[in-house]
C-alpha cells in the first residue's frame, strides 16, 4: 500500500467545522471596512522576491530566514508573500492608486513565512489588514485604533490592551541607534546569539527581545524617547489626546519597535495575555517612506494586520464563538413520484432563501428521520403515497413537541417563510394554520 499523503508540515486544512467562524468574522471585517470607508484589494500570492528585500529589510528575521523564495521557470527569484503591505503599495503605485489622491485599501488572505509550528503560529497563516495611504496626521493613526476598538468589540473579546510607540524621525532614530550600538556592544558578549546577530545591521530589534538576559541588559540602555525630535513628540502626544476622546485606553511601551524595517514615527501592537508566546493580536504602525522606496510619489502612510487564526483562538477562549450553520429544512420523500416533486419543492423553498437539505441515497421514512433530527434542521417535511395523493405535505417539528400537520403544497412554502423568519426558537411559532 501506498504511503498516505499528508498535508505540508505548518499548512492547516480549515474544516467545514471551524469555517462557519471563519465567515462570521471574515463578514464583521468587511462590514467594518465600509463603515470606515475602506476598498477591497486582492494581490497577488506571488511577488519579486526585490519587493520583500526591499522594503521589509535585508536583515529581518522574515527575509534572512522565513520567506519561502525560489527561482521560477524564467530564472527570476520570486517569494510567496509573507506580509501584504508592500504588496498592496507596489499594486497602488503600480496601478497609479496613489497618485494625486488618498486611498483606503483593505485585504484578507494567506500569507507564508518558513517559522517553526507552534500554537498560533503557522507556516501559512491569514492576515487582516488595512492601508490608509495620503494622510500624514495622527489623526489617521487614531483612526486605526478605533477600528481594531470596534472590531475586537463586534466579536466579543476584551483580553486586548493597545501599547504605543513612536520611532520618531530618522534624524533622532539615527541619533538613538548610534548610542544604542555603543552600550549593547560594551555588553555584546552577554546578549543572546540572535542579539549579537542583530546587532551590526538591525539593533533597534533587540530592543523587542524575549530572552530574559537580555531584556536585564536593556533595563539601562538609552531610551528612545530621550532623543525624539519635537514634531514626532507632539504626534504622539496628540494621538494620546484623540485616544482618549474616542475612550480607547492604552499604554505607552518604550521598547515596542516592530519587526519591520519600513515602519516609521508611530507604531503599535494590540496584544493578550491568554495566547502564550503568541501575545500580538493586532500590530502596525507608520510607514512614511514606503512608497518612495518603491518607486512612487512620496506620500505618508498608515496600517495595521491582524492574524486571523489568533483572533478567532482568542474568540474561542473568551467564549464567543458562534453557531453552526443547520438547515432550515430536511425534506423525506419516499417513492419516485414523491421524489420529483420533493425535488421541485426544494428548489421552491430554496428561492425564497430557506436552507433545505434534500435526503439522498433512499432509505424508509425511520432511516430518513434520524437523518434529519442529527441534521439540526428545525422541519422535516415528509412526502410518501398519501401525500401525494392528497397534495400535501407532512410537517414535523424536529425541536418541539408540537405534533405533525399537513400542509396544502401550495401552502407550505408561505408558512414556512412566515413562521421561521418571525421567530425561530419560539414554539408558539411551530402551529401552522390550517
Amino acid at each position: 500500500m501506498s504511503r498516505k499523503i499528508q498535508s505540508v508540515r505548518g499548512m492547516n486544512d480549515i474544516l467545514p467545522d471551524q469555517t462557519y467562524h471563519w465567515r462570521h468574522l471574515e463578514s464583521s471585517l468587511a462590514r467594518i471596512c465600509s463603515l470606515y470607508g475602506y476598498e477591497e484589494i486582492r494581490p497577488p500570492l506571488l511577488e519579486r522576491t526585490e519587493l520583500f528585500k526591499r522594503s521589509i529589510g535585508e536583515a529581518t528575521d522574515i527575509v534572512e530566514k522565513e520567506m519561502y523564495t525560489f527561482i521560477d521557470n524564467n530564472g527570476e527569484s520570486v517569494t510567496l508573500r509573507p506580509e501584504a503591505t508592500a504588496s498592496c503599495v507596489r499594486a497602488g503605485v503600480e496601478h497609479g492608486l496613489f497618485h494625486n489622491q488618498q486611498a483606503k485599501l483593505w485585504y484578507l488572505g494567506p500569507m507564508f513565512r518558513h517559522e517553526k509550528p507552534q500554537k498560533g503560529r503557522y507556516r501559512q497563516f491569514h492576515q487582516f489588514g488595512i492601508e490608509a495611504i495620503g494622510w500624514p496626521g495622527p489623526d489617521a493613526d487614531a483612526e486605526l485604533q478605533m477600528f481594531a476598538a470596534r472590531l475586537f468589540e463586534e466579536v466579543g473579546i476584551s483580553s486586548v490592551t493597545l501599547e504605543i510607540n513612536t520611532l520618531g524621525s530618522p534624524t533622532s532614530r539615527t541619533l538613538f541607534r548610534d548610542d544604542l550600538k555603543e552600550y549593547l556592544h560594551r555588553h555584546e558578549a552577554d546578549l543572546d546569539e540572535d542579539s549579537r546577530r542583530r546587532l551590526e545591521r538591525n539593533p533597534l530589534r533587540i530592543l523587542d527581545s524575549k530572552v530574559e538576559t537580555t531584556r536585564e541588559i536593556l533595563k539601562d540602555a538609552p531610551r528612545l524617547t530621550n532623543y525624539l525630535d519635537e514634531q514626532s513628540l507632539a504626534d504622539f502626544n496628540r494621538l494620546g489626546q484623540l485616544l482618549d476622546a474616542a475612550g480607547i485606553a492604552y499604554r505607552v511601551n518604550d521598547r515596542l519597535v516592530r519587526g519591520l524595517d519600513y515602519y516609521t514615527s508611530i507604531v503599535f501592537e494590540w496584544v493578550t495575555d491568554r495566547l502564550g508566546a503568541q501575545g500580538a493580536v493586532c500590530a502596525g504602525g507608520r510607514y512614511d517612506g514606503l512608497i518612495e522606496q518603491l518607486s512612487g510619489r512620496p506620500a505618508p502612510a498608515a496600517g495595521f494586520a491582524l492574524g486571523i487564526e489568533r483572533l478567532l483562538e482568542l474568540m474561542q477562549i473568551e467564549g464567543n464563538t458562534v453557531d453552526a450553520e443547520v438547515a432550515d429544512i430536511y425534506l423525506a420523500t419516499l417513492g419516485d413520484e414523491a421524489e420529483i416533486i420533493g425535488v421541485s419543492l426544494a428548489e421552491t423553498l430554496r428561492n425564497s432563501e430557506l436552507k433545505v437539505r434534500n435526503h439522498l441515497g433512499g432509505g424508509n421514512f425511520k432511516k430518513q428521520l434520524k437523518k434529519a433530527d442529527q441534521s439540526g434542521a428545525r422541519f422535516a417535511l415528509i412526502i410518501g403515497e398519501e401525500e401525494v395523493t392528497q397534495q400535501v405535505v407532512t410537517v414535523k417539528d424536529l425541536r418541539y413537541e408540537t405534533g405533525q400537520i399537513k400542509v396544502p403544497i401550495d401552502e407550505i412554502g408561505a408558512q414556512l417563510i412566515g413562521m421561521l423568519r418571525a421567530n425561530a426558537g419560539n414554539p408558539e411559532y411551530s402551529k401552522f394554520e390550517n
